[in-house]
């Protein structure tokens, strides 16, 4: 079967982007192809028909492919906690926490299972599409690789380098990457990508050919700046980065930028909504006053990110909000946080403890050592949705006695699902993803005296990845990338 790999000279230069442009670009041709991730380090997870979780770039790489998620997609995911620990998780399951000083240790009995996802995917497609992590100029870190490298020469699959042009020294990264690495290990790559190109690709013909020259390697494009790429899924390094959006008029919706933040993807809906700005408050920085909305987002260590909301006076800010009569949402870790207590009674999360939550609402969380890891279809705000619950803890209280949703189970129970306090204003829920569909947004933004553009987010995402398939098969030689992995015209 047919494989590439897309490696890149650092993180955050594009690497998820184009293998989802890849895979829509080889779907559009009628190829059945499928996205792999060996090893990813992401709080963005996504649920799998199967009750499974795995990086959310790769489900967006899947949603390109046209094929159904599923755990063999990104069998190693490193959820990070707090105190330098991460969660792992194998094959879409928790399989233990490892420390900062263990990661290497135990990665490398890992390979095998990587592998067997890899040949699992293999025997089910035309094409996969592998996608690296980091770089393999980290050669610190080469020793038990099983993320880019040491997958690669064990899978023997071919790997092309994506540079970043936008970030500057791109010539330097490119060649460098093949100065510090293993001459084996070089072997593997057959060439390099240029991608966030601004301007006139033709003003970068020298540049382009000094790597090839210098490197050996094949050039297979320049891919300009792809305005589509901002109407996909939000990545970890991206949204995180982007300045306080002045308000000009619009609805305020603000979201406090926690330490170990989880799937805050679910504010991408309201980007996009003209009448909304959508605000993520760094530390450092108060909550706005002029707030419309604030949301508490999914956190990967509650107790931690509390004691991190209140050393940095947020909650002096959200009560002040609340006062005010201001709406307040909290999703999964954020609706924990909104509670009178939460409890650790087993230190899933860290050592064994509790804390005070903020109030807002009248319910008690428990953690627990079992993770609801489902998708879910119900109502909420009298509109009908669609999402998944991803979570470690068990809510009780009276405020629950007015739900936040209702959700139909597989074998047509209803079963009831978050808070609203008597007040109206606050609320919880375990349901990520629920503000896709329109009319759960026209619901909650109805309450903040704004109007929806009425879109449906699932089908902007797809447009957007078609669009970025046609950037890349106008401006990349995507016959030569296929030829390389061994897919013959």
């Amino acid at each position: 079967m047919a494989g590439l790999m897309l490696q890149g000279t650092g993180s955050d230069v594009g690497k998820s982007v184009l293998v989802a442009g890849l895979c829509r670009a080889a779907a559009n041709r009628g190829l059945r192809v499928l996205p792999f991730k060996p090893q990813n380090m992401s709080n963005n997870a996504a649920v799998t028909p199967e009750g499974g979780e795995i990086g959310r770039a790769q489900a967006l790489q899947a949603l390109a492919a046209r094929a159904p998620l599923h755990v063999d997609m990104n069998p190693v995911l490193l959820k990070p906690q707090a105190d330098r620990t991460a969660q792992l998780i194998v094959h879409g399951q928790v399989r233990g926490t490892l420390g900062a000083a263990n990661f290497r240790e135990a990665r490398r009995p890992l390979l095998p299972e990587v592998l067997a996802s890899y040949r699992r995917l293999e025997a089910r497609c035309d094409l996969v599409i592998v996608e690296g992590a980091g770089s393999p100029a980290e050669i610190n870190l080469r020793s038990g690789d099983i993320a880019n490298m040491g997958f690669a020469r064990a899978a023997d699959v071919p790997v092309v380098l994506v540079g970043d042009i936008d970030r500057g020294g791109v010539i330097a990264a490119i060649v460098g990457t093949r100065a510090v690495i293993d001459p084996a290990d070089a072997q593997m790559i057959r060439g390099f990508v240029i991608n966030k190109f601004r301007g006139d690709p033709a003003l970068f013909t020298d540049g382009y050919d000094a790597i090839a020259r210098l490197s050996g390697w094949r050039g297979f494009g320049v891919l300009p700046w792809v305005s589509a790429v901002s109407r996909l899924p939000s990545e970890d390094a991206v949204v995180l980065e982007r300045p306080l959006q002045a308000r000009s008029g619009k609805v305020l919706v603000v979201c406090p930028i926690l330490p170990r933040i989880a799937n805050f993807d679910d504010l991408d809906p309201l980007r996009h909504e003209p009448g909304i700005a959508v605000a993520m408050v760094p530390p450092g920085q108060p909550i706005p006053a002029d707030a419309d909305l604030i949301v508490l987002p999914g956190s990967k260590a509650t107790l931690a990110d509390l004691a991190f909301l209140r050393a940095q006076g947020w909650d002096i800010d959200v009560l002040a909000h609340h006062r005010r009569g201001g709406v307040v949402l909290g999703i999964c870790g954020g609706y924990q946080m909104l509670g009178r207590a939460i409890a650790d009674p087993d230190g899933v999360e860290g050592p064994p403890g509790s804390a005070p939550g903020l109030g807002l609402l009248d319910v008690h969380t428990t953690l627990g050592t079992r993770k609801t890891l489902t998708h879910v279809a119900g109502r909420a705000l009298g509109q009908a949705f669609t999402g998944y619950e991803m979570h470690m803890g068990v809510t009780h209280g009276p405020d629950t006695a007015r739900p936040f949703a209702t959700l139909e189970d597989r074998d047509g129970s209803w079963r009831t699902d978050g808070a609203i306090a008597a007040t109206g204003n606050v609320m919880g829920t375990y349901c990520h993803g629920l503000l896709a569909k329109p009319g759960m947004r026209r619901a909650l933004l109805t309450r903040l005296g704004a109007r929806s553009n009425g879109a449906d987010h699932d089908t902007r995402v797809d447009a957007a990845l078609d669009d970025l398939a046609a950037a890349m098969e106008a401006a990349l030689d995507i016959d030569g990338l296929l030829a390389l992995a061994g897919i013959k015209s």
